[in-house]
Order: structure tokens, then C-alpha cells, then sequence
């Protein structure tokens, strides 16, 4: 099975993505080939000097992908397995997730390579600072906007404003999304991704005839984007929440639980597991759970061809990005199991970074339920365009949306031409 291994690399997965929405599109061979490459690639190795006086050399990068429909957009991760082929994909999906969202952005992404559970807060603060400096030549407002992602926060980007600032000799809040309220962010970014994710299930749901009142949900993931939509879609959708999951393993009840309750008990002690009136389950099995909803909120490749065939949620909604190989989407779609793509379910982040980018340009802030209000516009624009290419292609919705993000870029480079 050497080609489901492979197919697990994500720009290997990426590009196989744009290759089959290009088929269905008829795509000149050329503007698929400037589809499937990044336009710009920076790697760079960075010393640090650590708490105890030691010198560490760290090795970071920042894939610009494409910039046809606007400047570069994309979040930052640290993590110790950051790859370039890892960033490469994630920064490729960004490029279609602007566009499938209708937002005037074009896709990057960052990442260093790092263990920040085992970094002090200072040697965190000294690695951003020194990794926003040797990235400061490709970003900025106008060029590149970087936010948060996996293991990176609102304290994160106020560091790399305040380094792009001080260089600078200004303040700069435009060139990170994700900040602190004080010095420039967005209310209602917290939960964004969240509540994009909840309103485009809850779409899916009437598409299906799914009530969300009593239905059932798994998420995998309880970090921000996995607790967030629990919570959301226990609170305001009335679905029960009957399993969750964090990187140490998960839990289910039938009963379901108050997915805030979970959330104490997990900063109490670390981990979901062992949360009263409930089973330990891995984190391969609770994608298996009898749901009527799935949320996979974690990392990329976790639904395979091999697990597909098990999954018994009628609707999977993708919090995390790149959750579900290509093979997974033959046999869900096979199945009539509802896949909302990634670059469609999770697109409430960039949505409200956008929004914050707004803000900042014209000095001008939003009310949360403003901001609410948009998001909702935005996602329910999204879906319904997508949902409609997906009826009319005969296609599945991964594919659907990237028809529909494809044909804006393509449209793009027609205007645009080719330089020179």
C-alpha cells in the first residue's frame, strides 16, 4: 500500500486536489502547472540564544503561494514536525480557502521548527522576534499578513507586530491578524474558525434534513477550534456532543456532555480523558463513533482509505486542515457521507483575519454581533456557491469548492495576464 503512504505527504495531496478540480475545469496544462507551485519559498536559519546561555540554531519558513486575487494570507505554526512539503500544502490551501470565501487574499504559510512545550516564554518570545526579522523582508500590510496557527497565539503575533514595528520605527498592526484586542484585534476572533465551522454544518444539516436539535457530534481535537465548536454548536444549535478528543486520547457517552465542562476538567488535569461518566476511547476510534456529525479539529491525514469505510457520521465537517486523503474522499463519497472541505469549513478564520485587516487599515472597529453577523454572511455565501457547483458537476464538495476557488484565480490570471 505504498501509494496511500504516499498519498499522506500533504503537498502531494494538495496538488493531486488541484489536479482533479483542473480536469473537471479543462485547465490549459500551463495555468495547472503555475496552480501546483508555490510563487515564493524562504527558508532560513535563525541562532537563538536559550535561557541556560547555549546558542541553538533554528530552522523556520515562509511559503508565499499565490497572489493573484490579493496580498498573501496565512498563519504561522511552530511544531517540531514542521516540514517545507507540510507548509507548502497548508500555504496552498490557504490560496483556496481565501477564494472559495470570497476574500480579496491570496494563501501563505509559515512555520519553525520547534518544541514549544519544552521552551520558557522568554526563549519563545526571543525565537518569534529573530524569526519575524529574518521573514521581514517578504511581509508586511500590504504584501504578506501572517496569523496564528498550531502552537502559536494572540502573544505570538503582538511579538512579531512589535518587531516588525520597531523596525519600521511605527506601529504596524496590519501585518498580523490574530492580536490582542488592545493593540488591534478583532472581536469575535477567538472563536471565528468555530463559528464558521458550526454554520456551514449547520448548512450542511438542511441540505441533508438533519436537525441539529439532539444531534449527535464527535470532534477530534479539543484545542481551540475543536472546543470552541462543541461548545458552539451545544449552546446555540442544541446538538449533543457525545465524543471528544485531545492528543493524549478521547472520551464518549451517549448521554453527551457540557463541552465547558470538559474544558475545565481538561485544564484541571490535562487531559479530557478520565472526564466523570464517560469511556476512554484513541483518537483513531472516535472517528468511528456512531455520529450523526463528525469534526475532525486536529492535525492533516487522520481519515484514510483504510478508516473510511468505518466512519458512520453523515455529515464530516473539517475543522483541522487537510483532515481526509483523497482516497478517504472516493469512499466517502461513495457512501453519501457529506465532507465540507476543509478550505470551506474552517474558512471563518481567514474570514474575520480579514476582517481585522479591515479594522486596522481603515482604524475603524466592529461590534462582536457586527462581526458575527458578517462571518455568517460570508459562510453562507460560500456554501450555498459551493453546494450548487457540487449539484451541478455531480461532484463531491471537496471538489465542488475547488472548482469554485480555481475559477476565481483563473479568472484572475485572465485579467492579470502573465508578467511580462
Amino acid at each position: 500500500m505504498s501509494k496511500s503512504k504516499e498519498s499522506l505527504n500533504p503537498f502531494e495531496v494538495a496538488q493531486k486536489q488541484i489536479e482533479r478540480a483542473g480536469t473537471k475545469l479543462n485547465l490549459d496544462p500551463g495555468m495547472l502547472e503555475v496552480l501546483k507551485y508555490a510563487r515564493r519559498e524562504l527558508t532560513v536559519h535563525f541562532p537563538v540564544k536559550m535561557d541556560d546561555g547555549r546558542v541553538r540554531v533554528f530552522t523556520g519558513y515562509r511559503v508565499q503561494y499565490n497572489d493573484a486575487i490579493g496580498p498573501f494570507k496565512g498563519g504561522i505554526r511552530y511544531h517540531w514536525k514542521v516540514s517545507l512539503d507540510e507548509v507548502r500544502a497548508l500555504a496552498s490551501w490557504m490560496t483556496w480557502k481565501c477564494a472559495v470565501m470570497g476574500i480579496p487574499y491570496g494563501g501563505a504559510k509559515g512555520g519553525v521548527i520547534c518544541n514549544p512545550k519544552e521552551m520558557s516564554r522568554s526563549e519563545l518570545e526571543r525565537m518569534t522576534r529573530r524569526y519575524a526579522s529574518e521573514i521581514s523582508i517578504i511581509i508586511g500590510p500590504e504584501k504578506d499578513i501572517l496569523a496564528p496557527d498550531v502552537y502559536t497565539d494572540s502573544q505570538t503575533m503582538a511579538w512579531i507586530m512589535d518587531t516588525i514595528s520597531m523596525n519600521k520605527g511605527f506601529a504596524v498592526p496590519g501585518v498580523v491578524t490574530g492580536k490582542p484586542l488592545v493593540i488591534g484585534g478583532s472581536l469575535g476572533r477567538d472563536e471565528a474558525t468555530s463559528r464558521g465551522l458550526m454554520y456551514a454544518v449547520r448548512e450542511a444539516a438542511k441540505k441533508v434534513g438533519l436537525d441539529l436539535k439532539g444531534a449527535t457530534v464527535a470532534v477530534q481535537g479539543f484545542g481551540n477550534v475543536g472546543y470552541n465548536f462543541a461548545r458552539l454548536i451545544h449552546d446555540e444549535a442544541g446538538a449533543k456532543v457525545v465524543a471528544a478528543s485531545d492528543s493524549k486520547g478521547g472520551i464518549v457517552s451517549e448521554k453527551g456532555f457540557d463541552p465547558k465542562e470538559v474544558f475545565v476538567f481538561k485544564e484541571k488535569t490535562g487531559t479530557v480523558m478520565g472526564f466523570p461518566g464517560t469511556r476512554k476511547v484513541t483518537n483513531e476510534e472516535i472517528l468511528e463513533v456512531e455520529v450523526d456529525v463528525l469534526a475532525p479539529c486536529a492535525l492533516e491525514g487522520v481519515i484514510t482509505e483504510a478508516n473510511a469505510p468505518r466512519i458512520k457520521a453523515k455529515i464530516v465537517g473539517e475543522g483541522a486542515n487537510g483532515p481526509t486523503t483523497p482516497e478517504a474522499d472516493d469512499v466517502l463519497f461513495k457512501r453519501d457521507v457529506l465532507v465540507i472541505p476543509d478550505i470551506l469549513a474552517n474558512g471563518g478564520g481567514v474570514t474575520v483575519s480579514y476582517f481585522e485587516w479591515v479594522q486596522n487599515l481603515s482604524e475603524f472597529f466592529w461590534t462582536k454581533q457586527e462581526v458575527d453577523q458578517k462571518l455568517e454572511h460570508q459562510m453562507v455565501n460560500a456554501f450555498k456557491a459551493v453546494w450548487e457547483m457540487h449539484d451541478a458537476k455531480k461532484v463531491d464538495m471537496r471538489q465542488a469548492a475547488y472548482i469554485v476557488a480555481i475559477s476565481k484565480v483563473v479568472d484572475a490570471y485572465k485579467w492579470r495576464g502573465i508578467y511580462p
